[in-house]
This record gives structure tokens, C-alpha cells and sequence, in this order.
């Protein structure tokens, strides 16, 4: 494959196809004498197509001797089924990227691996671009496909339409295996907000949200869920139909997160307009200049890039490349417009008062370096992936600067192909930062606010629904909500230094995708590991938090005090006897405390799912009130139970009420003896 530049901004895009000489070894050297009597060898590839863009921004594609007959064609109605799309899994994508932002064009040679996770052979593969974008040719094992075209309607996409490949194969693909396709693409991505205005979105606040674009100063790409500028297959989605498309976004994540992506990018640019950055899945590269062209002004320059990553983790894979200049700051990079220059203090300011608690929990240095990038307009919605945070780098309040580059930074501290592990960490992350700038009390309320959505999406029990187990969850309510209360529970019973190492020893590049191919099982990867061990080294035992939480999703606890009673011991001091119940399929230890008078006494009771217990304890004085939980625990109503003792001098039980209003009488006293 080679890439040839003419005056006039000719992009020519010659594709050879895929054979053994891009893996093969260099011929031997020759002698001067040999080179000029020796005819020349032989082309290793034959040219399929050749496109090129004139002046006026006009496509035109011509077909090489390598096409043969079997062009692609159009149909009126998608004849792929949702069962076939949800079987294929892009194992590989090697694309070959070549953008011609003063037209907005962008190119694509894409070589994907893909395998059938379904359980039937199938006979056709279903792969889907963006609408934008137009299918031009398609070989399947080296062999020319004559695939049907069909737009589908879905909104991961901004147009809110797809163009998907109906790919017929000669030999049915067997469950487990996998086969190589080769396919070529190209089109002209503007701003569209078309999917949010079909919903009666003003279409100023649309652009804002849907900003992707190619342009010569600004190209971004988001990926599924915004611009599939890469070959996919899924199930189409509408947005307004709940959370579907947020699912589905998930979903694909997860089943990438497994795939090898290597990207090589080429830029043709105006004279003088070069890019100065460029960020890949996350990831920032080195740009090279191949040319600045000439000093003729209507000739173009070339920039290229590349990037290779064994395991895409769990992002939708996006591409950003942008004039902008670069500032250094505390572990970060910030590439800005001239207008927001003056911000980047505000920002490293941020940076640098949250670094030291990054620092005590996850590490001395973050292992990559995070990404700020200027979006073109202060409106725009900021988006994040991996360690690049694209959002406009205006000034703002301490505190908001604070909040995000607490999380971002913690992304580029603790990078995972785990989302629970990535998201959950960084949110945990922001909590401890409230905590520390607030107090414990607005950290746990801050919990609370995203207690009742986690609720409602948890299964009511296991066999209702398997739920999100963590480590293939694909809903932000688990992933990042329910991780960041989990490390909390761990907080409160292995102690911050045990879970801080953790922490501290988890390598990523040795933590594995979670598999998502037939007969997978959910494993939430090294992190568990180091989990487990920082609980064993603490003497805690903690398998009904990994197996209830962790490894299964079996939902939330439902705590309740059933009923209380108190009466005089020896010395002045209070037996009290607090008979408890969880409701819930997941067991919770929590911590169980009763106040009397000034003082108080906290023990943590592990209490089982679908159980009941007695629990005694003795106070110094007279008991006035049992408090169940403290908030770090979510249940599936409140996180917070209290029942106030009416008669302090009186061994009458003390009932819970339930929410059905009927009371509970206490449980035999068989729980723990009373402290000495």
C-alpha cells in the first residue's frame, strides 16, 4: 500500500491486496552492476482501487485490474438479523487512515478479524460505518466479496443511520472461529446533530453535544455511540428507548476491549495549517512530518502517525488530530486554543493540589500522561477516554477544576482495560477528594445522590436477572457507581494502606481483557487478585463480598432493624439486644452502633443473605438509640437505618417498623456475648 500526493490536493489512495509481502523478509542486496542488468521485479500486489479528491472536493473512484465484477450494491432494505449481528466479534482492526481535513475526507483500509461468538455457522458477516461514510470494496480471505449495501437506522451514530455490509461467504463460519476481512471505505464527516433534532433537541444545544468533525484545524472522532468511523456490528439503537443506547455503547466496548488495534495515520494538510497533535484511542502519538510541501500555497503538506496497542481495553476507539499549542503542566499535557492560554494556570493549579492524594493511594507518578485537548467552542460537551480529556480549557471555579482533574488524572495514575477498575478508582478517587475538602459526611451524601439509580437497575434476585457482574458490567451505574462503594466497603475493612497497596501494585500491562467469547466467565482480573490477598494479610474473611459483589451481581442487600431491646448489667452499664434481617440476596457487613448519652460503641456485624441475627452489645450508660449502617453499604432503600430507644429504663423490646407498618418481635438473644 502507498499513498501518492499531487498539486492541486490530490489524495490517491492505491490499496494492494493483503498477501504474505508485508510480512516478508528484505531481498538481499545487490550489486550496482546486478541492479542496472536485472529487470525489475515484479509488482507483489495488484491495485484494487484508486480514489482522488479534485479541487472542488469531488470524490472519484476507479477500479484496478484486482476488482474483477464483483461490485458492491445497494439495497433497499437491511436482510441482516439482530442474531447475526450480536455473533460477530472483532477480534484485530489494522486500519490504514488517511485524513484530508480541508474537505473533510477521511479514507480507510481496514484489515479485521472477526469471530463468531453465536451458536449456528454463519453465512454472512454484517459490518456497519457510519452514514457519512460509503463501502467501496470488500474481500473476504483474499477473495473479492459482492456485498449488499443497506442503511440502517441507528443512533451510535450522530447521523443517526448506518451503512452496513451484507458480506456473503463462500464456507458457513463454525461458533469459535474466526476469518480476515479486508474492506476499503470513505466519506466526508461534518457536524451533524441529526438524531438529537429528530427528538426536538434546539439544534444549537445539538451541535454542542453531536461535535465530531473533520475539519482542517479540528478532527474529532469519538467512535461507537458518535461516529463510527470503523467497522462494527451491532444491533441498532434509538435514543429516547431508556437506556438501550447507553447499553449498547457498553456492550461494545466490552466486546472490543479484548481486540488488538494498530492505526497508521496519515494527515495531508494546507500549507502552513500542519496539525500539532494527535490522539488515538486514548492516546496520545508523536506526529512526523513526511512533508511541509512546497512554498506554493496550494500544495499540501503530510503528517503520519502511528499506533499499535495489544488490547483496546474498554473504550469505543476515537481519533483526535488538532492545531494547538502545547503547555506543560503536573503530569499533564494541555494542547489550547490562543484564547484559553492564560487558563492553563487555573488547571495546573488544580492538578497540582490533587496530585498528592493521587500519589498516597495510587502511586508516586501516574503511569501515562494524561491529555488535555481545547475543544473549538467554550459550549461544547467534554468528553473522556482513557487519559484524554477533551473539554474546553476555559477558566472555571477551583473546586469544579478540582472534581475533574482528580478523575482524569487518576485514569492516567491507574490505567485498566477494566472499566470497573479504571471508572470505579477514579470515582472513588473524587469521593475521597470531597471527603478530604468536606468532611466523610458530604463524601457518603455524594454517594447517596446515585444510591436510588443503582437500586432501580439491580436485579430484585439472582434468578430474576444475572445483572452486571464488575468485570462485565457495561452500564455506568455499575461500573462506576457500584465500584466506587465497593472500594469503600473495602476501605472500611482491610484499611486504607492495605487497599492503597493494592492499589499501588497493579500492573496493568499484565491484566487481560475480560473475555467475552463463548463460555466466558466473569473474572474481574489482577486487581481481585490483589484484593484478595490484601484482605487474607489482614485476617479478614471476605468471600461473600468477592462471590455477592464482585464476581456475580446477586443485587443489593435490604437491611432492617427488626426490633431492639435494652436492660440494666452490672455496674451501671446497658445490655442491648438488636435483633437484625437482610432481605437482600447479597450478604453486608456493616457497622451496627448505639449512641447513649454522649458516648457511642460501633461493632461490625457480617450479616447473611436472606438471614436473620441477634447481635448484644454493652454501653457504659443508659441506651437512647441503634443506628444499622452508615451509608458506605448501598442497600436497596435507605443506606441509613435508626431506631430511637423510647424507654431507656424498661426491658420492653423496642420494635423496628416495616414499611408495611406491621412490627416484628425480637429474635432469641444468640448472638454474640457482651463485652466485658
Amino acid at each position: 500500500m502507498k499513498f501518492s500526493l499531487a498539486c492541486g490536493g490530490t489524495l490517491a489512495l492505491l490499496c494492494a491486496v493483503h498477501s504474505a509481502s508485508a510480512q516478508a523478509p528484505p531481498a538481499p542486496t545487490q550489486s550496482t552492476q546486478d541492479q542496472q542488468t536485472q529487470p525489475a521485479p515484479p509488482a507483489r500486489g495488484q491495485v484494487i482501487f484508486s480514489r482522488s479528491i479534485d479541487e472542488n472536493g469531488q470524490t472519484t473512484s476507479h477500479a484496478g485490474p484486482a476488482a474483477q465484477t464483483t461490485a458492491l450494491h445497494a439495497t433497499s432494505e437491511p436482510a441482516m438479523d439482530d442474531a447475526e449481528r450480536e455473533a460477530v466479534t472483532v477480534m484485530a482492526m489494522d486500519l490504514d487512515v488517511r485524513l484530508h481535513p480541508a474537505d473533510r475526507h477521511l479514507a480507510v483500509r481496514a484489515l479485521i478479524t472477526v469471530r463468531n461468538d453465536g451458536s449456528k455457522p454463519l453465512t454472512r458477516i454484517p459490518l456497519q460505518i457510519s452514514s457519512a461514510l460509503d463501502w467501496e470494496h470488500l474481500r473476504v480471505e483474499g477473495k473479492d466479496a459482492a456485498a449488499a449495501i443497506a442503511t440502517l437506522n441507528s443512533d451510535t451514530d450522530h447521523t443517526g443511520q448506518l451503512h452496513e455490509a451484507e458480506i456473503p461467504l463462500l464456507t458457513p463460519l463454525a461458533p469459535g472461529q474466526s476469518l480476515h476481512i479486508d474492506g476499503t471505505y470513505g466519506g466526508s464527516v461534518a457536524p451533524s446533530a441529526q438524531r438529537l433534532t429528530a427528538l426536538g433537541t434546539p439544534n444549537d444545544l445539538a451541535l454542542h453535544s453531536d461535535w465530531d468533525e473533520i475539519s482542517t484545524p479540528f478532527t474529532g472522532l469519538r467512535g461507537f455511540g458518535n461516529v463510527v468511523w470503523y467497522p462494527v456490528s451491532s444491533v441498532p439503537v434509538l435514543l429516547g428507548d431508556g437506556a438501550r443506547l447507553f447499553n449498547a455503547v457498553g456492550m461494545h466496548k466490552l466486546r472490543l476491549s479484548a481486540a488488538h488495534l494498530r492505526v497508521r495515520l496519515t494527515v495531508e494538510f494546507p500549507y502552513g495549517q500542519a496539525p500539532t497533535v494527535a490522539v488515538i484511542d486514548g492516546v496520545s502519538v508523536p506526529l512526523n512530518v513526511a512533508s511541509q510541501g512546497s512554498l506554493d500555497p496550494d500544495s499540501d503538506g503530510v503528517v503520519t502517525a502511528n499506533f499499535d496497542v495489544p488490547q483496546i481495553g474498554f473504550e469505543a476507539p476515537s481519533l483526535f488530530v488538532a492545531q494547538r499549542k502545547p503547555h506543560a503542566g503536573p503530569n499533564f499535557t494541555a494542547w489550547t486554543l490562543p484564547d484559553n492560554e492564560v487558563a492553563i494556570q487555573a488547571w495546573t493549579t488544580a492538578a497540582q493540589a490533587v496530585t498528592p492524594l493521587l500519589a498516597d493511594w495510587l502511586g508516586k507518578t501516574p503511569r501515562m500522561e494524561l491529555t488535555l485537548l481545547d475543544l473549538p467552542d467554550p459550549n461544547d460537551a467534554p468528553f473522556e477516554t482513557g487519559s484524554l480529556l477533551a473539554v474546553s480549557l476555559h477558566e472555571s471555579s477551583a473546586d469544579n477544576l478540582q472534581a475533574a482533574m482528580i478523575h482524569v488524572l487518576a485514569h492516567a495514575w491507574m490505567p485498566s482495560p477494566h472499566a470497573w477498575v479504571s471508572e470505579g478508582v477514579a470515582s472513588f478517587m473524587g469521593s475521597l477528594w470531597i471527603e478530604k475538602r468536606h468532611g466523610r459526611e458530604l463524601a457518603l451524601e455524594t454517594l447517596e445522590s446515585s444510591r436510588s439509580a443503582l437500586a432501580l437497575e439491580e436485579p430484585s434476585s439472582p434468578g430474576e436477572s444475572p445483572g452486571q457482574p464488575l468485570s462485565i458490567a457495561v452500564a455506568p451505574i455499575y461500573y462506576r457507581t457500584k465500584a466506587s462503594y465497593i472500594f469503600w466497603m473495602l476501605r472500611d475493612l482491610i484499611g486504607d494502606d492495605a487497599l492503597a497497596q493494592a492499589f499501588q501494585s497493579y500492573a496493568p500491562q499484565q491484566d487481560a481483557a475480560p473475555a467475552t467469547g463463548p463460555g466466558a466467565q466473569p473474572r474481574a482480573g489482577e486487581l481481585e487478585d490483589l484484593l484478595r490477598k490484601a484482605a487474607a494479610a489482614s485476617n479478614k474473611d471476605l468471600g461473600w463480598l468477592f462471590s455477592d459483589w464482585i464476581d456475580a451481581d446477586k443485587g443489593l442487600p435490604d437491611l432492617n432493624i427488626d426490633s431492639v431491646f435494652s436492660e440494666p448489667a452490672q455496674a451501671g452499664t446497658w445490655l442491648v439486644g438488636i435483633n437484625l434481617s437482610n432481605a437482600g440476596y447479597a450478604a453486608a457487613e456493616v457497622p451496627v452502633t448505639v449512641r447513649a448519652g454522649k458516648t457511642t460503641a460501633t461493632d461490625r456485624v457480617l450479616i447473611p443473605a436472606r438471614g436473620k441475627l441477634s447481635h448484644r452489645m454493652l454501653v457504659a450508660t443508659t441506651p437512647t438509640q441503634v443506628q444499622l449502617n452508615d451509608g458506605v453499604t448501598p442497600e436497596v432503600q435507605s443506606s441509613v437505618h435508626e431506631t430511637t430507644l423510647e424507654t431507656p429504663a424498661s426491658s420492653t423490646p423496642q420494635t423496628q417498623q416495616t414499611p408495611g407498618g406491621a412490627t416484628q418481635p425480637p429474635l432469641p438473644m444468640t448472638g454474640n456475648p457482651p463485652r466485658p
